[in-house]
């Protein structure tokens, strides 16, 4: 059988079913169609040398661009990173979601998905000398509201999203956390909470947190480690996650420590998702978006293939998209080619439904 397009000859890793070896990956009518060896196409990719994965999931990115100061354009973080599947965590509240969607998900080639800012206006004030946190005023936060859209974009929306500390909630504490909460299990999905500066500290927050929810920044240095000082993870970490409660890198700019990465790693607790929180005040410089970061779980001793999972079937399945982070036939043809440097990762291209990403 011809196919409309082969990868011929790569190292295929798809942890969402098991495989990885070499395989050739054919796509029909924009789906996977088969994997194996001595498929033939109409047209035909040589990836000799190469790693061939499921469409990359960046779990944690803020694309929604002209709708708040801290996003990055979907096109041009797709462009660096070859992730296919984007999740912005909380640019849009429920004022600008319909912007959001209209806007920037609609049209987009990638697919974007979002979690919904707790907080009304989203994050609307964010960049290099002014940063006023978006739960500082607890005004702001209208649950009535945050539910309304949750219900009414099931399709987008995966979650909610609420940032909490001295930078993003102020004084509000560990109150806007408790409105998120509720608005999630009012609306069945989970909480994605970030954390920064104390108030609150880690443990109250990750007592709080449920089964399904995600707490974002696992690798985030002094002050709200969840590695303590004497070496050891923080035991309300530990307590966490054996309930089930889900950890995400969230690499930013401060919110990342590479050293507390490979000693958390060194204990065997390592982040359910490898995410960039690409934004724009990551990108001058040394650009942390998704390959960056997973090079650097590379360098810690992550193996490649617990990488590959943690950017395509884990989130695939936390998003509850099967048609997504697989290969499987059937599957929609994201496809995403690595060209492995020891433990730097660079991008080869991205396919979106079988089409390849140029712009």
């Amino acid at each position: 059988m011809t196919h409309d397009l082969v990868f011929k000859g790569g190292r295929v890793i798809d942890p969402a079913n098991g495989f990885d070896g070499p395989a050739d990956v054919a796509v029909t009518a924009g789906r996977v169609a088969a994997v194996g060896p001595g498929l033939t196409g109409q047209q035909m990719v040589d990836v000799t040398g190469r790693i061939v994965t499921p469409g990359l999931i960046d779990l944690h990115t803020h694309v929604y661009r002209g709708g708040t100061s801290l996003a990055l354009d979907p096109l041009a973080v797709t462009r660096m990173s070859g992730a296919t599947t984007l999740v912005d965590a909380g640019s849009a509240g429920a004022s600008n979601f319909a912007g959001f969607r209209d806007h920037v998900i609609a049209p987009g080639p990638m697919r974007i998905f979002a979690f919904l800012n707790i907080s009304y206006a989203g994050i609307f004030a964010w960049k290099p000398g002014l940063m006023f946190g978006e739960a500082s005023d607890l005004r702001l936060l209208d649950m009535a509201e945050c539910l309304r859209v949750v219900q009414e974009n099931r399709d987008t929306i995966v979650g909610v999203k609420v940032r909490l500390g001295s930078y993003a909630s102020g004084a509000s504490g560990i109150a806007p956390l408790d409105m998120a909460l509720e608005v999630a299990g009012a609306a069945g999905v989970p909480v994605m909470a970030h954390i920064d500066y104390v108030p609150p500290t880690g443990r109250e927050v990750l007592d709080r947190l449920r089964p399904g929810d995600v707490l974002t920044h696992t690798n985030k240095g002094f002050p709200n480690s969840l590695l303590r000082p004497d070496g050891r993870i923080l035991p309300a970490a530990l307590a966490a996650r054996d309930r089930g409660v889900l950890f995400d890198i969230g690499h930013g700019t401060i919110s990342y420590d590479h050293d507390v990465a490979r000693r958390m790693a060194d204990l065997g607790f390592v982040a359910d998702f490898i995410s960039s929180d690409l934004h724009a005040m990551c990108v001058d410089g040394e650009n942390f978006h998704l390959l960056t970061v997973m090079s650097k779980l590379l360098a810690i001793g992550l193996p490649l293939p617990e990488v590959i999972a943690r950017t395509t079937a884990r989130p695939a399945a936390f998003l509850r998209r099967d048609d997504l982070g697989s290969l499987r036939p059937g599957a929609l043809a994201d496809v995403t080619v690595l060209d492995p440097d020891g433990t730097q990762l660079r991008l080869v291209g991205c396919w979106i439904g079988g089409q390849r990403f140029d712009d």
